[in-house]
């Protein structure tokens, strides 16, 4: 049995949904051929999948264009959408004809609909799975437009052809997928090893230490700006390029992100699936970017209200730095329970069942 497995490279979150469920399938279905399609480089794609697979470093979706992490480029985006489906049932064939090619035998998706669409027309079994989906996001910025009427039937269409659509928890509602299959939150958990972190850091193990992650796209914060405080320690990608006494770089060689989120004191992110789950299921408190314009962020909030130690900040606080009596009631606030992440072993079964991937 030859897998394909699209993985949206439209930020990480993709991603890190899907990779637990790839290494949960492993036990139950150990002789399935693994191909990963993402634009993703391999070496990314590896810090997540723990099973073997062929990578295939093309993309089938392109979601939005963007900015940056958060601003959507509208005028851009709308034109995309508008090329990609000009030739529509061409492309759909196209798609087909490359899954015959390459032997596959069942697609799962995350989230690209033209592959589901081209399974069904070529016969294959196929599933998506995700928080969101693009139908539903197309619809809710340009819906109002008379030309995205076909465009959006042809999406939910293609979402629909698919065997299943497994809605992973906290995401969108999706009404209009009729073959939805509600799963627990999925997210690997992290372990915890504040000493190991500080010494990779160079640090003493009393220093608070926050991690500044703003997701795969650019977002660069002004840290350089902000106080200095006593006992805090900002933590920062590489490619800030930024020294200062009270910052260190966290994406090294030696330090897994789930291990890093789990031992940190805070995270400061924009509303995204992967780091959100994480940290809330390792009790990690969460400040993040308001973004009332994206229409997962009300279906998050909801969630972490319940299940995380959670803030938002608008975006003129957090350029300025000017949260920390957030999060010191944050870390003052009690912990909730963590909630438990079996979405990935209740996919991975289901997959089985009712793809067949044994």
């Amino acid at each position: 049995m030859h897998l394909l497995v699209d993985i949206s490279a439209h930020g990480l979150g993709h991603l890190a949904q899907t990779a637990p469920v790839l290494n949960a399938l492993r036990p139950l279905a150990p002789t399935l051929r693994l191909t990963v399609r993402s634009a993703l480089p391999r070496e990314r794609l590896q810090r997540r999948i723990a099973v073997d697979f062929e990578h295939v470093e093309e993309a089938r979706d392109f979601g939005f264009v963007m900015h940056n992490a958060v601003d959507i480029d509208f005028a851009a985006s709308a034109l995309r959408y508008r090329e990609f489906h000009a030739h529509w049932a061409q492309r759909v064939a196209a798609e087909a004809d490359w899954l015959r090619q390459h032997r596959i035998d069942a697609v799962l998706s995350n989230v690209a609909y033209l592959p589901l669409a081209a399974a069904a027309e070529a016969g294959i079994p196929a599933a998506g799975l995700c928080s969101l989906n693009w139908a539903d996001l197309f619809d809710h910025y340009f819906g109002a437009e008379p030309w995205a009427t076909e465009i959006h039937a042809r999406m939910l269409a293609a979402y629909n052809a698919a065997t299943g659509f497994l809605r992973v928890t906290p995401g969108l509602p999706m009404a209009n997928l009729r073959r939805r299959h509600d799963l627990a939150p999925i997210a690997r958990i992290g372990q915890r090893d504040r000493a190991h972190l500080s010494r990779l850091l160079g640090l003493d193990e009393s220093k608070r230490l926050v991690l500044l992650a703003m997701g795969g796209m650019e977002f660069r914060l002004p840290v350089q700006d902000w106080p200095q405080l006593p006992g805090l320690i900002w933590l920062v990608p590489a490619e800030w390029k930024l020294e200062r006494e009270d910052i260190r770089i966290f994406d090294v060689a030696d330090l897994d992100f789930s291990d890093l989120l789990a031992s940190v004191d805070a995270v400061v992110t924009k509303p995204g699936y992967g780091t959100f789950v994480e940290a809330a299921c390792s009790g990690i408190p969460i400040l993040y970017l308001q973004r009332d314009d994206w229409p997962e962020t009300r279906h998050f909030a909801t969630w972490l209200a319940r299940h995380g130690r959670a803030g938002m900040l608008t975006r003129e606080r957090l350029l300025a730095g000017d949260f920390i009596d957030v999060l010191e009631d944050l870390w003052q606030a009690p912990a909730p329970e963590v909630p438990q992440a079996n979405g990935a072993d209740e996919a991975a079964r289901w997959l089985v069942q009712e793809i067949g991937l044994a």
